[in-house]
């Protein structure tokens, strides 16, 4: 569906209420959205992604950064993992043109970054008061922080308003500052693209040779099928609605599912993982002043050799209570409410970070043999688990987390570490990138290897994953294919 930007607030208001779930907030759940997951860790998929016009950019937090060069030379570096078929240089102007695009502030101060050729399009975020807190007891740690660069407005631009500090960044922009995928849907729709929403493709067709898709054939509300021929055909549905739509496509020619002639279609399924430990100091934090990261080091991000993957340390600035979370769990009133939100509120404090996921042709995603959607489609089965590597990882960055709130002085209340740890929510893999069509899905170029006028611009192509939130690189793939696919039409 669309969603109405008139009703962010309420949605707003909705996630801050605990008679809501978080699925509630953009309408999740049902047949339309059933899925399984039968992995060795459960994998809560509905929380991880919004249907609709705009899609999971409705609820991002906003996060944009260039992955470091070593990603892409991974198995070369360190022998974990897989190259990408291209390097960071070959990404590098895609990387400014969509930092121009999702309208990125940042300081360009990150001494562990891969090199830039231009400042960030708008400036930095200020620091937030824990950041500073945070920054002296890094420096006496000798670890270095930097600035997050952020699809967020600094400043007014082409008629959007600057933030204005709601701090419900995840799951709702309810100003517009962040960036989401509607503006640039408008733009195209202001130049003539028409948009069908409420229409999930229901499979793929391709001609007698195999060699392309035809049509993509889609359903209505009521159950109408509908085809759409075309001469070239983008997927840009996530790193689970893409391989089930391609092996939904199954056809006597392709029966393990269209592109799957390597069998990886699925396969290679990667999430980052969270890794935190959090407590409280005997002085004002100002917990939930700012709802995003402002301050991060990347310092122990690359990797020396294959004992540990890649880290990255985010300062948490929101974390703790919310007095209006506080407020609205409790059941006491009057003074004796006043008491405990002065208690329990301002004073926490927490380190997190993303950590890397190698890919492990085990974790995929696949079709449910026994459960159907509302259009009577098997709907996705995640299978998920985790690895020694990354729980090495997971431990690493627990190490250095305490440290940090050693040196703070910070009571320490809570850890999340290998046993307890989550997704990130950033699905990656299942179409991976290569130059070998028995080893790969899709080729450099983004085009599948056995359809020439199918392309994934995805993070499902992503070889590896890193420890950086995924949009950006997205951003700049989708700009790289459609480079070519403008060169094929």
């Amino acid at each position: 569906p669309r969603f109405d930007d008139g009703a962010r607030e309420r949605r707003m208001e909705r996630d801050i209420r605990p008679a809501h779930g978080p699925d509630s907030v953009w309408e999740m759940g049902g047949d339309r959205d059933a899925y399984s997951s039968s992995g060795g860790r459960d994998y809560p998929l509905n929380a991880a992604r919004v249907k609709g016009v705009g899609g999971s950019t409705l609820h991002w937090q906003g996060m944009v950064m260039r992955l470091h060069e070593q990603d892409f030379e991974l198995n070369s570096a360190t022998g974990v993992g897989a190259d990408w078929p291209i390097d960071y240089e070959d990404l590098r102007p895609y990387y400014a043109a969509a930092e121009q695009e999702l309208g990125v502030a940042g300081a360009s101060d990150n001494p562990f970054a891969p090199p830039r050729e231009e400042p960030h399009p708008l400036p930095a975020f200020p620091p937030s008061h824990s950041d500073s807190l945070f920054a002296e007891a890094c420096e006496d740690l000798g670890i270095a922080t930097h600035s997050v660069p952020n699809a967020r407005l600094s400043e007014s631009r082409n008629g959007r308003s600057a933030c204005v500090g709601y701090g419900t960044c995840q799951p709702v922009c309810p100003s517009g500052a962040k960036y989401d995928a509607t503006i640039h849907v408008q733009r195209a729709e202001d130049r003539g693209v028409r948009v069908v929403d409420r229409a999930p493709v229901q499979r793929l067709e391709h001609d007698d040779q195999g060699d392309n898709v035809t049509a993509a054939v889609y359903a209505t509300p009521d159950g109408t099928e509908y085809r759409q021929e075309a001469r070239e055909f983008v997927l840009a549905a996530g790193g689970v609605e893409i391989p089930r739509l391609l092996l939904l496509s199954a056809t006597d020619q392709y029966p393990d599912g269209l592109a799957n002639s390597s069998g990886l279609v699925g396969r290679f399924f990667m999430d980052h993982l969270f890794a935190g430990v959090g407590g409280t100091l005997d002085e004002p934090t100002r917990q939930n002043h700012v709802g995003f990261n402002t301050t991060e080091s990347h310092q122990f991000y690359d990797r020396a050799d294959d004992s540990r993957g890649a880290i990255k340390l985010e300062f948490l600035n929101y974390a703790g209570p919310s007095p209006v979370e506080m407020a609205l769990d409790g059941d006491d009133w009057g003074d004796e409410l006043l008491d405990r939100i002065r208690a329990n509120y301002g004073t926490h404090v927490a380190v997190g970070a993303l950590v890397e996921q190698p890919p492990r042709a085990e974790n995929r995603v696949r079709l449910d043999p026994e459960w159907t959607d509302d259009h009577g489609n098997p709907v996705p089965d995640v299978v998920w688990s985790l690895d020694d590597y990354t729980r090495r990882t997971i431990e690493r960055a627990n190490e250095i987390q305490r440290d940090v709130l050693d040196a703070l002085g910070a009571d320490v209340e809570w850890t999340v570490g290998p046993e307890n740890t989550g997704p990130a929510f950033h699905h990656m893999g299942t179409t991976r990138m290569g130059v070998d069509p028995e080893e790969s899905v899709v080729n450099p170029q983004l085009r599948t290897h056995d359809l020439r006028n199918l392309t994934i611009p995805s993070s499902s192509v992503f070889p590896t994953g890193g420890a950086m939130n995924p949009t950006l690189t997205i951003a700049a793939l989708a700009l790289m294919a459609a480079d070519h696919v403008d060169d094929r039409l």
